[in-house]
């Protein structure tokens, strides 16, 4: 585990917490790389961190809280398993980073996704 992969995994994660309470847009512009990679069931795989953030801003606006069950970091990558609160019910969700150049280059989202926009995600 590395002092930066800590640190913005941690830092992404503060940014979530507390759903539309504790979002910071700005400050995931600066721990996420512009050309971030991210996958997801709903999304697919896109390129890009500003489309990445809307869809976050979405989730957080939905989510009333979250509660991390497990991280593990090992060099320039990370996991975590998850259980959010939506409007509706819990849904668990885990999380894999890759970390490069002081920036969370890729993410890795899975989750039930009919769950998910049943218990009110968006």
């Amino acid at each position: 585990m590395t002092d930066t992969t800590a640190r913005l995994v941690d830092s992404y994660y503060e940014t979530l917490k507390d759903g539309a309470a504790s979002f910071d847009a700005d400050r995931l512009r600066e721990i996420l790389a512009a050309d971030l990679e991210f996958e997801g069931p709903i999304a697919g795989r896109r390129i890009g961190a500003e489309g990445f953030i809307q869809g976050v801003a979405r989730f957080a606006e939905a989510m009333r809280g979250m509660t991390v069950l497990q991280q593990v970091r090992a060099g320039d990558q990370a996991s975590a398993l998850y259980d959010a609160q939506l409007p509706g019910g819990t849904v668990r969700f885990a999380e894999f980073f890759r970390i490069a150049d002081g920036r969370i280059v890729s993410l890795r989202l899975l989750y039930d996704a009919g769950e998910y926009r049943a218990r009110g995600g968006r």
